[in-house]
């Protein structure tokens, strides 16, 4: 794994605005760019007994059930001047948050479309590409309107890439899509049943949004068990490493944002618990191990991870050397925390081979 960026003139990075700089950032638990080995992923293949679900789920792709989705009405017309300051500050972290993540993915998927010959993959790529900068740009519509829109062509030279193996770009990118399917239709079953909560329209479209990243999940799925290698051997430990490495993630950034999801209706340790848990179902599609969900201890040591981490961030804000020494000890308890959870019995049941999973909850 390297990380490499393009250096840009100081007066570049000055000409762009606050939100563009926080997205270009690379902080711990913020969306990064990737790379990767293209003639590894232009050798992946499509196994008969795998070629009818393939065929049926790129049938989709071409189909573009959202492509007409993504389209603003009238309730973007509202006014927002009058939003709570503090509400508002939440939203567009969310928001740069997710914008970063998306146009990450598209630019990903772009290079892999131009890199590769696969016909089978490539057309695949090309079509994720197409959803996430569809969502990216929706999303920045919407930071436009509060004048904070991501400058995405700056972003795509000054962010870093990092470079995965293609293996870790699969098991990432599976799981980031599932997790984002859960979160999203978790975000909006809570607005229907508390429409008075919903403060901005966007959410209005996450129902057939999340069938998108739904979707992508399901072609990767395939693309795994076409390529078993992937599922096999010390790779299962692999598996389990990005497991918990998303869900720890995701635990503590959504933890930092406790008030952001209070003013939404909701209880943001119940929020994860039901994310996490029907996201470690679904993976029991294509992933041979996953997580013991049912047992406390793993929750128990989530809450761990996040205290410490919320320690951290009240000890880097006093500043100094005590606040550095104390700083180094809670990460180094964060690494021990980890170990625990990833020496945990994983849960072994998977679900057949030949099973398509279809959108729940």
């Amino acid at each position: 794994m390297y990380e490499a960026t393009t250096e840009l003139p100081t007066r570049a990075y000055d000409s762009v605005n606050e939100t563009t700089k926080s997205a270009q950032r690379d902080a711990m638990l913020a969306p990064r760019f990737y790379t990767t080995d293209f003639a590894a992923v232009d050798a992946l293949k499509i196994t008969p007994d795998n070629r009818q679900m393939w065929d049926d789920i790129l049938a989709e792709f071409r189909r573009d059930p959202n492509k007409d989705h993504f389209k603003r009405n009238a309730d973007f017309d509202a006014d927002f001047s009058t939003m709570d300051p503090s509400l508002r500050e939440q939203f567009i972290d969310f928001l740069v948050s997710s914008v970063t993540a998306e146009f990450s993915g598209c630019i990903l998927y772009a290079e892999i479309k131009k890199r590769i010959k696969n016909p089978d993959v490539r057309e695949l790529f090309g079509f994720m590409s197409r959803d996430e900068g569809r969502h990216a740009g929706f999303i920045n519509h919407t930071l436009n309107d509060f004048d904070v829109a991501v400058d995405l062509s700056f972003l795509t030279k000054a962010k870093k890439y990092t470079f995965f193996q293609p293996k870790f770009i699969y098991y990432a990118t599976y799981l980031s899509e599932k997790i984002g399917y859960a979160r999203y239709i978790t975000i909006y079953r809570n607005f229907e049943q508390k429409p008075d909560k919903r403060f901005h329209p966007i959410f209005k479209w996450f129902e057939n949004w999340c069938l998108d990243e739904f979707r992508h999940g399901e072609a990767f799925a395939v693309l795994m068990r076409s390529n078993p290698e992937f599922l096999e051997g010390r790779n299962r430990l692999w598996i389990r490493f990005f497991l918990l490495a998303v869900f720890c993630t995701m635990y503590v950034r959504d933890h930092a944002r406790a008030p952001f999801f209070a003013q939404m209706g909701m209880d943001v340790e119940d929020f994860d618990r039901r994310v996490i848990a029907l996201t470690n179902l679904i993976s029991r599609q294509v992933f041979p191990h996953t997580i013991n969900t049912d047992d406390p201890e793993f929750w128990a040591l989530l809450d761990t991870m996040w205290k410490n981490t919320d320690a951290m961030r009240k000890a880097e804000e006093q500043g100094g050397l005590f606040s550095k020494v104390k700083v180094l000890a809670l990460k180094a308890a964060n690494v021990v925390t980890f170990v625990r959870l990833y020496l945990r019995p994983p849960h072994k049941q998977a679900l057949p081979a030949d099973v398509r999973m279809q959108p729940t909850w």
